[in-house]
């Protein structure tokens, strides 16, 4: 299994917002490379691109005003070079261009359209130079009219950096924006290719060297990461063969009355085959037979209340807690969560146990203080909940604004679900996932996962790298197991997916 970077093609891990990028770029000029050599290099990638895909030789390139419009002046160029028919039309006017744009534009000997006028129709295959990822505003005007009419056309689009429209560090859509089949950005992807909707819009994502130095990531120092094995890879906790079942950690899973038992089984079952040593179900006593009866590697102690979590984890020998998957609501969770911390162990906290503190976010901070580690799973509804009504999370922040600032307030990792999962750590590390098949939204899912992190902490796997690992392994096993997967399937999945994983980390350190 390779190190998958979603639909991306040349990719590395670190993101860069349109701020980080720009540093990149004045950096690499202010070491001796000149801008419209970097725009060369950047319009011939578009170039290849356009290239390569069949039935073209009508090309119509939309420019715009700045250096993305310069990027497209550069790929039309050697597009007609390479005998395709090109059309060029430009928003604005050739007198306004600037710089390393003006210096591109010059070099174009065709005619230049009025893109607001352009005749759609007669291409095979539209460029997308209009806008690129430091989109900062919404489109409007005759911007806004360009875009819907290329979104309506049908043609295929070919995105540069970005689908016009879309913002660069968040994804989001502003005002319109156009499906591509493809993006070609460079060096490093951007935030927006992977958070919604934004990664829906960009068809698959190449990445292009056009000569910009990783030492430059030295000064830009990226907080925000694609979630992938080159994360978290060197943490992750691989048997060895003097290893013994005792030394992978023993994990806890805190279950519910026998009518909601079946969250906590998910969860415990997630645990073992994220390779904790040992997993104990702690459970009321209506439960035990039906934990018992589950799966045979499960241990089950009985635990009514929070007093008798506290004398379980007196043992020093249990290393991680699992709280929330069907245990209910109320001021009894927040105890368990309270004993567990008490202990001084890693926990996750997930479903009722973020419930139980809806509004009241500042009492969970002060409450898991003293764990070891603590992670949070929520979904954005148990997000919302627990943060109702506090001024903590930013009003209408972006997902990854929301993360970061929900791990701030909380002096805890969380864990922001959905297809692009979001995780983010205290000292503002964050990753955002795209492995995430669609199929993974399924009754149960989130329970296995809590389950896979529970597990990985238990190995004593630093949290922020423990949580993003596990949302990795998660749609690996939602991908191992196909369309049709219940949750049930998630835990079956994953021996397939560490034998991969093995494998490929076993390569890298050789």
């Amino acid at each position: 299994m390779p190190f998958r970077q979603g639909d991306a093609e040349g990719g590395m891990s670190e993101l860069l917002d349109p701020g980080e990028m720009a540093i990149a770029d004045r950096t690499t000029i202010a070491q001796g490379t000149p801008g419209i050599t970097l725009m060369d290099r950047a319009g011939a990638a578009v170039a290849d691109v356009v290239a390569r895909r069949p039935l073209t030789s009508r090309v119509l390139v939309l420019c715009g005003p700045g250096n993305n419009g310069g990027d497209g002046f550069v790929a039309a160029r050697i597009l007609a070079q390479r005998g395709f028919r090109v059309r060029l039309a430009l928003l604005g006017s050739i007198e306004a261009l600037k710089g390393d744009a003006a210096l591109a534009a010059g070099r174009w000997t065709g005619p230049v359209e009025d893109a607001v006028q352009a005749d759609l129709s007669q291409a095979d295959l539209i460029v997308d130079a209009l806008f690129g990822a430091g989109l900062a505003r919404d489109l409007e005007g005759d911007a806004l009219a360009l875009v819907e009419r290329m979104g309506e056309s049908g043609k295929p689009v070919i995105a540069v950096d970005l689908p016009s429209g879309v913002d660069g560090a968040t994804g989001a859509v502003r005002g319109a924006a156009a499906p591509a089949v493809e993006t070609v950005t460079f060096f490093r992807r951007k935030p927006g290719h992977l958070l919604l909707p934004g990664r829906g819009l960009c068809g698959k994502v190449r990445v292009a060297d056009i000569g910009i130095p990783d030492s430059v990531l030295a000064e830009i120092a990226p907080r925000t990461s694609a979630n992938d094995p080159d994360l978290w890879g060197a943490h992750f906790p691989v048997p060895t063969v003097e290893g013994h079942k005792y030394g992978r950690g023993h994990a806890v899973v805190m279950s519910g009355g026998r009518w909601t038992a079946g969250a906590a089984r998910l969860a415990a079952r997630g645990c073992l085959r994220a390779g904790a040593g040992l997993v104990t179900v702690a459970c009321p006593e209506g439960a035990a037979l039906v934990h018992a009866a589950s799966y045979a590697a499960l241990m089950v102690r009985h635990v009514e209340n929070s007093g008798d979590l506290s004398d379980l984890l007196v043992d020093h020998r249990y290393s991680s807690v699992v709280l929330g998957p069907g245990l209910g609501v109320g001021d009894e969770t927040r105890d368990m969560v309270e004993a567990a911390v008490a202990e001084h162990r890693s926990l996750v906290l997930d479903a009722d146990a973020l419930t139980s503190y809806a509004g009241a976010p500042q009492a969970l901070a002060e409450r898991i203080a003293g764990a070891k580690a603590a992670v949070i799973t929520p979904h954005e509804g148990e997000f919302a909940r627990l943060f109702a009504d506090t001024d903590l999370i930013p009003a209408d922040a972006d997902k990854l604004t929301r993360t970061r600032a929900a791990a701030e307030a909380l002096k805890a990792v969380v864990v922001l679900k959905g297809a692009d999962t979001v995780v983010a750590a205290p000292d503002g590390r964050a990753s955002i996932a795209e492995n995430a098949p669609p199929f993974l939204a399924t009754a149960g899912a989130g329970d296995v996962l809590a389950g896979i992190l529970g597990g990985l902490l238990a190995q004593g796997m630093p949290a922020f790298e423990a949580a993003a690992a596990a949302v990795w392994l998660h749609g690996e096993a939602a991908r191992q197991a196909g369309p049709g997967l219940i949750a049930d399937d998630l835990p079956e999945a994953l021996p397939k997916v560490y034998a991969a994983l093995f494998e490929a980390l076993g390569a890298r350190a050789g």
